[in-house]
């Protein structure tokens, strides 16, 4: 029996469909490494996406070069903003000489973001200019600039290679800061694979000269979706102080909304 010849439109279709496939995994290489680290950091921020408002507790303990810990209780807040960045508010419960001082932070994916911080003591609300953001936060070794929401659109990436941090197999990705007044000149960051998880932040200053290092732990899931570190530890290696911030009772879609975050409230925020 004879067989009919397909028609010779379909063997130039099928052999377009067979060279599309066995392309695909050269283009997927062929992304350059600044595609590639602008990708997984805007993949780990939309995994985050959708969690409505949180609020948390939070103890900070300071440590100087000899080991010697103070200690202050805070409660935090934040609002995801649609279509731009975070709001966050931060309120200090103890010690007493510090109680009711409060940090107001409305991030922007374009341009500086909006800091104010009330101090009880004076009964004012003071800005935080673009250019005092390096500063340190109530004498912490984090600065305000690292207390806002680190928006996709505020940094250029380039991915740098991928190794194993702990158990972990991980992406490790350089950032450069966009905002010309930024205390750094650049970040190294590394995020697990799997669920893109931060572990990890190398904070190199203006000089170039390695700043300070973040590390991240224990993490919870919420609402089944939501990572969350209870741990972050920064140390800062040119001073031999380090600040570490626990976190813990967590509690998402609480009902808070813009007027909780307002500067007329933040006198209030108590």
């Amino acid at each position: 029996m004879i067989r009919a010849r397909p028609p010779r439109s379909t063997v130039f279709a099928c052999l377009a469909a067979l060279t599309a496939i066995l392309a695909a995994p050269l283009a997927a290489s062929a992304a350059t490494p600044e595609e590639t680290g602008l990708r997984v950091a805007t993949e780990s921020r939309d995994r985050d996406k959708g969690f409505g408002n949180f609020s948390a507790r939070q103890t900070m303990v300071l440590r100087n070069r000899q080991g010697k810990e103070s200690r202050r209780q805070l409660r935090i807040k934040v609002l995801e903003v649609a279509e731009d960045g975070n709001k966050s508010l931060f309120v200090f419960d103890e010690p007493r000489r510090v109680k009711g001082t409060a940090l107001l932070i409305h991030a922007h994916r374009k341009g500086s973001d909006d800091q104010w911080l009330y101090l009880p003591a004076l009964k004012r609300v003071k800005r935080i200019s673009s250019s005092n953001r390096s500063g340190s936060f109530m004498g912490s070794e984090f600065s305000y600039e690292d207390l806002g929401a680190q928006e996709v659109e505020k940094f250029t990436y380039r991915f740098l290679r991928e190794e194993s941090c702990g158990d972990l197999g991980c992406t490790v990705v350089e950032r450069r800061p966009t905002e010309k007044r930024s205390g750094y000149t650049r970040q190294i960051v590394w995020r697990d694979k799997k669920e893109l998880r931060v572990w990890k932040i190398e904070y190199y200053d203006r000089k170039n000269a390695h700043l300070k290092t973040l590390t991240l732990a224990k993490y919870d899931r919420h609402l089944d979706r939501y990572w969350r570190a209870a741990e972050m530890s920064m140390v800062n290696h040119l001073t031999g102080k380090s600040t570490v911030l626990s976190w813990r009772d967590f509690d998402f879609r609480t009902g808070l909304s813009d007027r909780d975050f307002s500067q007329t409230n933040l006198k209030r925020a108590r």
